[in-house]
């Protein structure tokens, strides 16, 4: 059975889906596929607690401790991108093994590290591997997916990165309150990372190639073979009709990579799309909690004990928004959710800067507040904008420029994410917690107005029907609702 092309339209009218094995058999796969958020999220928050022990025991300054944490964002970004491109030629899964060895190697540089510039290349090798794993895992989620649920499946690795924040924030405060006396106690925060590399390597071995990466390739009968172990018989064969006629028509008209992106304004634009939604993610300052959240509240007024056990507070509203924003995946549209998010963050940003003017330093209550709205902050974050953001960049490309229009997309996302934290304690110093989140705000609004007039819509629709309307132009008129 094939699938029939809508002209008008774009969508593919392919059988409904249907339960039975090859359910179960793609939600092991994802979820082993999530293990790269896993590590994601871990090491990215890791240092939100062991900041503190590691200067103490290296003798690190402001600058250097920017510098440590920055380290690994600024990597993440050339990971993001030359494993987008890596991916393209070389295989999704592949890839991801090779990122699961780089996360084991750089938690072994991290944790032996006797100095300050072997603790940086240890973060460098981490980045490069958190770098790719926010590139290639996404697009390997949305290419195994029905399109019906593509976002709640490709979503799963941003709740796994949350998840991995959270289990972070948690080790943090167990292991600094129980043997925050041991010198070296950062180490051993720094080593729980390796258990999961070792999952995500031993399990990665077991998981099947992209279907749709594999039809670009011509390996047709390997691809269906895939596809009929995650579908039904006649869901895989008609999908794969979907995909070949694509590719088909890729082939013939010689779209493939930075030439077809500049031969076509309507891919150049996907692409500053997917570079400005990127950015603005960013820009909200998420990341800034979540690597420097103990600096933030203690700023606000908690002791450093008291603000790494309030930590977790913002690591579990993660957590719990994350499986909100999973659930709205498949049921709101990305517009919608990004407008939602957006308007709620820059409310959250106002509000902190109003209680810091407010509620003077020394006041009892002024803590329990600003940590009250940076969790509400946090909360907004998470249910609407993160898991949307990387589920939108994962679909949003054609298969022809997927791994390049992603690594671009999150490279620009990283090297923003690394200028934040580096300069993130400074600014907070320089301006306190008033200006800063009054800056963010600003950024903000500037980020909503951005959406509301170029973001198009994507939800509902097959991959290669969403490939159609990007490269025609179709979707910045008929789409964008």
């Amino acid at each position: 059975m094939s699938a029939t092309i809508v002209p008008s339209t774009g969508i593919s009218a392919l059988p409904p889906l249907k339960s039975g094995p090859h359910t179960r058999r793609l939600g092991v796969v994802a979820l082993i596929a999530t293990f790269g958020g896993l590590l994601f999220g871990y090491d990215t928050g890791v240092i939100n607690g062991a900041l503190s022990p590691m200067s103490a025991e290296l003798g690190l300054t402001a600058f250097t401790e920017g510098v440590v944490t920055s380290s690994l964002v600024f990597a993440a970004a050339i990971g993001a991108m030359a494993c987008g491109r890596l991916s393209d030629g070389w295989g999704r899964r592949k890839t991801i093994i090779l990122l699961a060895v780089l996360f084991f190697a750089g938690t072994l540089a991290v944790v032996a590290a006797p100095s300050f510039e072997v603790l940086v290349f240890g973060r460098v090798l981490l980045g490069l591997a958190v770098g790719g794993a926010s590139s290639v895992v996404p697009v390997f989620l949305a290419e195994l997916a029905p399109y019906e649920i593509r976002g709640s499946l490709a979503g799963r690795n941003e709740l796994a990165i949350v998840v991995g924040q959270l289990a972070a924030f948690v080790v943090n405060a167990v292991i600094g309150n129980a043997f925050g006396h041991i010198e070296g106690v950062w180490r051993i925060m720094f080593a729980v990372c390796a258990l999961p590399a070792v999952a995500l390597f031993v399990g990665m071995l077991r998981v099947p190639e992209s279907p749709r990466w594999l039809v670009e390739k011509g390996r047709r009968e390997e691809a269906l073979a895939v596809l009929r172990t995650v579908r039904s018989e006649e869901r895989a064969v008609a999908e794969l009709a979907d995909v070949e006629h694509i590719a088909k028509e890729e082939l013939e008209s010689h779209q493939i990579g930075w030439r077809a992106i500049f031969s076509n304004r309507n891919l150049l634009r996907i692409l500053l799309i997917g570079i400005g939604l990127g950015v603005a993610q960013q820009l909200t300052g998420i990341n800034s909690i979540m690597y420097y959240g103990q600096t933030v509240l203690v700023e606000s007024g908690f002791d450093k004990s008291g603000a790494l056990i309030a930590n977790i507070a913002p690591g579990v509203i993660a957590v719990v928004g994350g499986l909100i924003g999973l659930y709205l995946m498949d049921r709101l549209d990305r517009r919608k959710t990004f407008i939602t998010g957006l308007t709620l963050t820059t409310t959250c940003h106002v509000l902190i800067g109003v209680a810091s003017m407010a509620l003077p330093v020394g006041n009892p209550i002024r803590p329990f507040v600003i940590l009250f709205l940076v969790v509400a902050f946090v909360g907004s974050m998470q249910t609407f904008l993160n898991i949307a953001v990387w589920v939108y960049l994962s679909e949003v490309f054609p298969l022809h420029m997927r791994g390049i229009g992603t690594g671009v997309s999150i490279f620009m996302l990283w090297v923003v994410n690394g200028f934040l934290s580096l300069y993130f304690p400074s600014l907070v110093q320089a301006t306190g917690i008033t200006g800063t989140f009054f800056l963010f705000a600003v950024v903000g609004a500037m980020a909503l107005l951005f959406v509301v007039t170029q973001v198009p819509e994507t939800r509902g629709r097959t991959l290669e029907a969403l490939e159609e309307d990007v490269t025609t132009g179709a979707i910045y008129v008929v789409n964008r609702k």
